[in-house]
């Protein structure tokens, strides 16, 4: 990220500096960290619904013909295993089988009006130029039209055990047949129409909505007049840890394989299809990946932060660490430290003690299972 350029805003900006988010630098955008406070931000979302603005990710639009089969060379996951309505998670590889990204792919079916199978993919901000990029090099060659689908618009995603209700009484209509990763176009009274996918990142059930700048801020404003929590960054990234939901950058990036980071369930080395980075995971599979994404959870009130390193706790002192904390935190619900960390294979069962360091001190923690936290 070039450091001399201006912080991009979302079009929500002032809305959110008015409901008093306190804004920092984040992935090339002027983002709200907290509002209320990271805690009672995490707890409304376990407990009701927050509500947070997640404009600064990408959304591109995938058209063509044979856009299903393309992308297919370029993701591990068996992208014909949904249809239209449904969507699914998967990652961008490199030849190396190393993660250049992670994203939502939503498929919106055939579109007869232009003759084109039409997807929607969601992409992380710090990646969206490298994406988009990489994307048009390898699909428009193919005959498919890649696009930014978002333009002006807003990104939100509507959060917890109360979201489904605050949003059926917006669209006077039950949101009971829509399953997790179905999606569908809603027309929201007094607000407008918004694409509504039933996804999110916080081990809560919840919605992301992709509207227009005059839409979502309706949608913003109508959901803080009713009581929902607006949310940042802080409260984001605790829920997704407590989740064990994975941050790019931090516990995956180009240099890790799926299979290195606990993401082996997206690869589907079963389907009869080449795709980049294939060879790479055939052989991981065979011989097993090197290295593992651990949960750990610490005693006491110690906390882990990404950086950390990590030890066999049976090390002697001065000894060089055997992993890494790729992100750490303290954990509301839990009352606990709670941690991801990358570990050799041979450290990684459940159960097995490590050792966190902490300015200078050991740390004991227990290779747990994840998801830390589970509704």
């Amino acid at each position: 990220m070039d450091a001399t350029q201006p912080l991009q805003r979302t079009p929500l900006f002032d809305a959110v500096r008015a409901a008093g988010g306190r804004l920092v630098p984040f992935a090339g955008w002027e983002m709200a960290v907290q509002f209320a406070g990271l805690l009672e931000e995490h707890r409304a979302v376990r407990q009701g619904c927050g509500l947070f603005d997640i404009s600064h990710m990408g959304v591109l639009r995938l058209l063509g013909p044979g856009a299903k089969d393309a992308l297919q060379a370029l993701v591990p996951t068996d992208l014909f295993r949904i249809g239209p309505g449904e969507a699914c998670y998967t990652v961008l590889l490199n030849q190396e089988g190393g993660i250049r990204d992670d994203l939502i792919v939503y498929d919106r079916g055939w579109q007869e009006p232009l003759h084109s199978h039409e997807l929607l993919v969601v992409i992380n901000a710090a990646c969206a130029d490298s994406d988009t990029a990489w994307l048009r090099s390898q699909l428009e060659p193919a005959g498919i039209q890649v696009s930014d689908h978002k333009g002006g618009g807003v990104l939100l995603a509507l959060q917890g055990p109360e979201a489904a209700q605050r949003l059926e009484e917006l669209c006077g209509e039950s949101l009971a047949g829509l399953p997790r990763f179905g999606h569908r176009m809603l027309q929201l009274r007094g607000i407008g129409e918004a694409f509504v996918g039933r996804t999110g990142y916080t081990g809560e059930d919840g919605f992301e909505l992709l509207l227009d700048a005059t839409a979502g801020l309706a949608f913003w404003q109508h959901c803080l007049q009713h009581g929902v929590q607006p949310c940042g960054l802080g409260a984001r990234d605790t829920l997704r840890l407590e989740a064990a939901m994975h941050l790019y950058g931090n516990d995956m990036d180009a240099s890790t394989t799926p299979l290195e980071v606990g993401l082996g369930w997206l690869v589907h080395l079963e389907m009869p299809k080449p795709f980049i980075g294939r060879t790479v995971l055939e052989r991981q599979t065979e011989t097993g990946a090197p290295r593992r994404l651990v949960g750990l959870r610490l005693q006491g009130r110690a906390i882990p932060r990404h950086g950390y390193p990590v030890h066999a706790a049976d090390s002697p002192a001065g000894s060089e660490p055997i992993g890494v904390v790729t992100s750490g935190g303290w954990s509301p619900c839990l009352e606990a430290g709670i941690a991801l960390a990358s570990v050799p294979a041979a450290h990684a069962k459940l159960g097995t003690t490590l050792a966190v360091e902490i300015r200078g001190r050991r740390e004991p923690a227990e290779v747990v299972k994840r998801p830390f936290y589970r509704r």
